[in-house]
């Protein structure tokens, strides 16, 4: 069983934290699918106002849904396709202040307002991308750009 003292303090201590936590769960399995799951729900704990965290792989060219927290998703999505899409193509962090102003936005959960989304790049193969929704407008900041980013190096390797 694992517990985990995650920091309530500044939003730089919780991301340390949460790191550490997705670094302890996930060192030593080799499963990619239990990792993802696993940071997943680590992130839908601890990560306050979400409505959506989770996993799109990438499979045979397209991104296709994995563990997720949250309510039903869309399953497929074409790179260059919506938010997570456009992360694939251009495997730059996508950090949307409001959906609704994002050309091509697609609408898995129609209270999403604002969205982050990292590529997860092994050497120099995309695996995947890590997406967050919020039902907040300008949910996400560059502070949790960059903590999720540090989530998506130390994972890549582990879920590829």
């Amino acid at each position: 069983m694992y517990t985990f003292d995650i920091s309530t303090g500044s939003k730089a201590d919780l991301y340390r934290d949460l790191l550490a936590a997705i670094d302890a769960v996930t060192v030593e399995e080799r499963d990619g699918i239990a990792n993802m799951a696993n940071v997943a729900a680590l992130i839908w704990q601890y990560l306050p106002d979400l409505n959506w965290a989770g996993f799109y792989r990438m499979v045979e060219g397209e991104l296709v849904l994995g563990p997720f927290q949250g309510k039903v998703a869309c399953i497929r999505i074409a790179v260059g396709a919506g938010v997570c899409g456009a992360a694939a193509a251009t495997r730059e962090t996508q950090l949307v202040e409001d959906v609704h102003a994002f050309p091509g936005h697609i609408a898995c959960d129609a209270a999403s307002r604002s969205e982050l989304v990292v590529p997860i790049v092994d050497g120099d193969r995309l695996v995947g991308v890590l997406d967050l929704d919020s039902p907040e407008v300008a949910r996400f900041d560059d502070e949790d750009a960059a903590g999720c980013e540090a989530i998506a190096n130390v994972i890549a390797a582990r879920i590829g």
